[in-house]
C-alpha cells in the first residue's frame, strides 16, 4: 500500500474518533445563550475555540507549532483568572492538510463542537475549504496560518489575518535578489495546489513589475514528496536563484537533489522554512534564506518576544521557541484582545466588529491594524537565513556566498 493512502486511512479513522468522542461529551445541537443572545462556544465560565490543522502527515510540525503557542497564550490567560471570568480551550482536530479532511474537521468544530471561533488553520488549500464554512456560519476565522491572496478578499468578513501575505514575502524575495545581488535568473518550484500558485503568481508579478520573467517553473504534488523530476526542470533552466513554494521536506529535498547540479541562491516562504526545515537540512541549510513573517523569537530584546518566552516557558518548559510558535502566540493574543473589547456580554459578531477597527492593536509592540475593508493585521516581512550552526539569524540583505 503507498503511504498517502495508508496516511488517509489513519486520518479517517482518527475523525471517525473523534466524531464519537465530540457526540460523547453531549454537544447540545441548540447553542447556549448568554445575556439573551445565542452563542455558541460561551458558558458562564468558558469560551471555547477550534483549530483544524495537520498534527500528522509531512506538515504536522506546524500543526503542533501553532497550537503550542496559542495554548501558550490562552494559559497565560487563564493564570490570571481568564477574560472576564471564563476560561479559554481549544479543541484541535487532524486534517493532516489534506482539503477532505479539513471539510470535515471544520464542519465538526462548528456544527457539533459548536466552538465560538476558528483559530490557527494551516495552510492554503486546507483553509480554502473551511473559510466558507466559517463564514457561512458566522464564525470568526482568525489568524489562519498561510499568506494565501483570497483570504485578504474584504468581503470575508469574519476573516482576521495576522500575517503578511504570500505576494508580500515574494515580492521581498524578488527586490532582495535584483538590488542586493543583481540577480535577474529566477526560477520557481511549487507545491501544485492553491498555496503553490498563488506563491507563483506572487513571483511572477514581482518580476514582471521589473520587467523580468521566470526563467523556469515546475511543481510537486501536495504531501507527496516526489520532488525529483520537478527539480531536475529546475536545473534545467540554469538559474541564479531558487524560489521554493511548499513544505518544509519538500523545499529541504529539492535543496539537496539541486545542489548536486547547481548553486543558485536559495529562498523559501515562511510556510517552508520553520523549525522543521533548518532541521532537515541541519549544516547543509546553510545560506538558504526565508522570509518570515513574524520577529526573530530567539531575540527577547523584542518585548512581544519576551513576553512569548516567559509564557512558553510557564505553559511548556520543554519547548523550544520558534518562529510557528511565535505566530500562533499572537494569534493567541490577538483573541485574547476581542475578548477583553466585548466584555461579558460576548458575541461573535462583537468580538468580529472589536478586531476589525482601525485602531492600532498594540500587542506588547507588535501592532496590528485592521479596517473595514482590511482583514490583515501586519504587513511586516523579515528576512531569515540559515547559518553554518543550522540555525537561522535575522539579516537586512542577501548576501553571495561566492
Amino acid at each position: 500500500m503507498k503511504l498517502l493512502p495508508l496516511v488517509k486511512l489513519t486520518v479517517a479513522a482518527a475523525l471517525m474518533v473523534a466524531i464519537a468522542g465530540i457526540a460523547c461529551a453531549g454537544a447540545d445541537p441548540a447553542a447556549p445563550t448568554v445575556g439573551g443572545l445565542s452563542s455558541p462556544g460561551i458558558t458562564d465560565d468558558q469560551v471555547l475555540f477550534g483549530q483544524s490543522a495537520a498534527f500528522s502527515g509531512p506538515s504536522r510540525e506546524l500543526g503542533r507549532e501553532m497550537r503550542l503557542g496559542i495554548e501558550a497564550a490562552f494559559y497565560e490567560a487563564n493564570q490570571s483568572g481568564g477574560v472576564h471570568g471564563r476560561r479559554l480551550t481549544l479543541k484541535t482536530l487532524d486534517d493532516s492538510y489534506e482539503t477532505e479532511y479539513a471539510f470535515h474537521t471544520t464542519k465538526l468544530l462548528i456544527e457539533r463542537a459548536q466552538v465560538f471561533a476558528l483559530i490557527g488553520a494551516v495552510g492554503t488549500p486546507t483553509s480554502r475549504v473551511a473559510s466558507p464554512l466559517a463564514h457561512d456560519a458566522g464564525v470568526p476565522f482568525l489568524a489562519p496560518f498561510t499568506g494565501a491572496e483570497f483570504l485578504r478578499d474584504p468581503a470575508l468578513d469574519n476573516v482576521l489575518n495576522v500575517r503578511a501575505s504570500y505576494y508580500q514575502e515574494t515580492e521581498e524575495m524578488v527586490a532582495r535578489l535584483t538590488e542586493d545581488l543583481g540577480i535577474t535568473r529566477v526560477a520557481v518550484l511549487y507545491q501544485n495546489d492553491t498555496f503553490g500558485t498563488d506563491g507563483l503568481e506572487g513571483v511572477r508579478r514581482a518580476l514582471a513589475s521589473r520587467g523580468l520573467q521566470p526563467v523556469g517553473a515546475s511543481h510537486y504534488q501536495r504531501n507527496s514528496g516526489a520532488v525529483r523530476s520537478a527539480t531536475s526542470e529546475i536545473v534545467a533552466s540554469d538559474p541564479e536563484a531558487v524560489i521554493i513554494i511548499g513544505a518544509s521536506e519538500s523545499v529541504a529535498t529539492t535543496i539537496e537533489l539541486a545542489r548536486k547540479d547547481i548553486d543558485p541562491v536559495f529562498l523559501t516562504v515562511s510556510f517552508g522554512g520553520g523549525r522543521a526545515l533548518a532541521k532537515a537540512l541541519g549544516h547543509d541549510g546553510k545560506g538558504v534564506y526565508v522570509t518570515q513573517v513574524m520577529p526573530f523569537p530567539e531575540d527577547a530584546g523584542i518585548p512581544v518576544v519576551a513576553s512569548y518566552h516567559a509564557a512558553l516557558a510557564n505553559y511548556n518548559p520543554a519547548a523550544e521557541p520558534g518562529y510557528v510558535s511565535l505566530e500562533g502566540y499572537l494569534a493567541g493574543r490577538l483573541a485574547i484582545f476581542g475578548l477583553e473589547d466585548c466584555g461579558h456580554d460576548l458575541s461573535r459578531q462583537c468580538f468580529i466588529d472589536a478586531l476589525h477597527t482601525s485602531r492600532v492593536i498594540d500587542i506588547d509592540g507588535f501592532q496590528l491594524q485592521y479596517g473595514p475593508d482590511d482583514n490583515q493585521g501586519s504587513d511586516r516581512v523579515f528576512l531569515s537565513v540559515i547559518g553554518p550552526d543550522g540555525k537561522y539569524h535575522q539579516v537586512e540583505k542577501l548576501a553571495s556566498a561566492k
